[in-house]
């Protein structure tokens, strides 16, 4: 029998409610919650945190509130920045390159939820890898979809709400995110 979390890991409908996913979620929750409350100075305790947390990162600076839903989805390169009260609902991977800078009020939200509003009650849920290659900066207020990748060197403008996969080398801006213009090196 497959469980409601195997279901959710292979991308397939499954019930949030599920009381393996609650408790996980929770787990997730409480280490968020102490993460927050650390001193900026506690640095090695905060890494520390991040370690248990959240599935792979490499020495990431992730400012106060952060929230995820599980973490160990969630694979941080090298050199990430997310600036205070980001939150990555992690049903699916979530995959961060190197080098990528996230401004305040971002949300990145793997789930999505079916349009019967029987099946939401029941706490049907699905979700979507989101995927944000390296160099990329996602200005501040952003909301990324599910199922989105975002292109190496990519930018997107404060506002945005990202909801198809976006070029590399582009800045894209507005609801829906659409593009500006090609970054070249004389931009």
């Amino acid at each position: 029998m497959t469980s409601e979390k195997q279901k959710m890991l292979s991308g397939l409908p499954f019930n949030a409610l599920d009381p393996e996913l609650i408790n996980e979620r929770k787990r997730a929750k409480a280490l968020c919650f102490e993460y927050n409350q650390l001193h900026p100075d506690q640095k090695g305790l905060r890494q520390q945190k991040l370690s248990k947390l959240l599935g792979r990162a490499i020495k990431p600076t992730l400012e106060p509130n952060f929230q995820c839903d599980y973490g160990y989805n969630i694979s941080l390169g090298r050199n990430v920045y997310m600036n205070h009260n980001c939150t990555i609902l992690d049903a699916a991977p979530v995959t961060l390159g190197d080098n990528v800078m996230i401004g305040p009020n971002v949300t990145l939200s793997t789930t999505t939820h079916p349009l019967q509003a029987s099946q939401r009650k029941d706490g049907i849920t699905q979700a979507k890898a989101i995927t944000i290659a390296d160099d990329v900066w996602i200005g501040m207020g952003v909301s990324i979809l599910p199922g989105v990748s975002v292109g190496t060197g990519a930018v997107i403008a404060a506002g945005s709400v990202v909801t198809k996969d976006i070029p590399e080398h582009v800045v894209v801006a507005g609801v829906p995110a659409s593009l500006v213009k090609q970054i070249t090196e004389l931009n």
